[in-house]
């Protein structure tokens, strides 16, 4: 080998190994931002929590059923507004899980190539609509035309619209999710059952579907997280009534449109109502980020390697 070629060479060698540094240093960059970013907001929240419960005590923000902050009778009880939140995020759930799960399905196994490459960006479409649209709708039409008609004492202002529209809403995370996820399952298991005699039904509930449980039960504690903390809906189509009530035709205040009634302006910065959506927010993120734990200890559990 001559001396120019190997020349060449080394200074091939180095170039990649540079190319290499500098593509991991942007991934690692990239990665960082979001893990600042997410740092920041959590320290954030603490510092103005703490402002928020130097006034009102932890055991009463836990325990009390009352939640006026804004009126001159103040209870700071954060049960109304999660209570809330969990029953409409429940109703998404229910809505969205079993919808999500048989899209998935029909996709992975039963859809052709044609019929999946136009169903798939259709139902990825639910997820781009602004959820302002949703909130209308459901106040104006969902409401009015759908749910008064069949329950006569239902409010204008309800959680089951909220929770329906919501459930629409996330209806694209669990079915994309879940798609991929059984898709991900070899084909052998399914060569291996179809082998056996099983017929079609059987090998998508007892084969596919079980492979492929840790990344549908990822999708659905994913949409449940996204349920939660949706505000446009809940603020439109849900109302500002923070009452602990589990009628869900009556109208209800999440935390996260708790948030944005007092963001919006009704509260004075740096008033004790001011501080108390920091707390709310605080409490939210607890919450959420627990349910996100809880997936991540789902996944690895029960994923199956191939």
């Amino acid at each position: 080998m001559t001396h120019l070629a190997t020349t060449q060479i080394f200074r091939t060698v180095r170039r990649k190994r540079l190319t290499d540094t500098i593509f991991k240093a942007i991934f690692f960059a990239s990665t960082m931002v979001s893990t600042v970013s997410l740092i920041v907001i959590f320290v954030t929240l603490l510092l103005e929590s703490f402002n928020f419960f130097s006034h009102v005590s932890i055991v009463e923000f836990l325990t009390s059923t009352k939640w006026t902050v804004l009126f001159s009778d103040k209870n700071y009880g954060v049960a109304p507004i999660l209570n809330a939140t969990l029953i409409t995020s429940a109703i998404a759930i229910a809505i969205a899980a079993p919808t999500g799960l048989m899209i998935a399905l029909f996709l992975s196994e039963y859809a052709s190539r044609t019929v999946r490459s136009i169903v798939k960006p259709i139902v990825e479409t639910l997820a781009g609509i602004p959820t302002v649209v949703y909130g209308y709708f459901a106040l104006y039409f969902i409401t009015p035309q759908l749910i008064q008609p069949l329950w006569s004492g239902v409010q204008i202002h309800n959680a089951l619209a909220v929770g329906l529209m919501i459930g629409v809403l996330i209806i694209p995370i669990v079915a994309s999710i879940s798609d991929d996820a059984m898709r991900a399952v070899p084909d052998d298991l399914r060569l291996a059952a179809y082998a056996v005699g099983s017929r079609k039904y059987h090998v998508v509930l007892k084969v596919v579907f079980p492979a492929a449980l840790s990344g549908v039960t990822a999708s659905v504690i994913l949409a449940l997280t996204r349920a939660m903390g949706e505000t446009m809906i809940a603020a439109i189509a849900g109302g500002f009534r923070s009452l602990l009530t589990f009628n869900i035709g009556e109208a209800m205040e999440t935390m996260t449109a708790y948030i944005a009634q007092v963001a919006t302006g009704d509260a004075p910065h740096g008033t004790i109502e001011y501080q108390s959506l920091f707390a709310v927010a605080l409490f939210l993120l607890i919450v959420t980020a627990s349910l996100n734990y809880v997936g991540i200890r789902v996944v690895r559990r029960w994923a199956i390697k191939y």
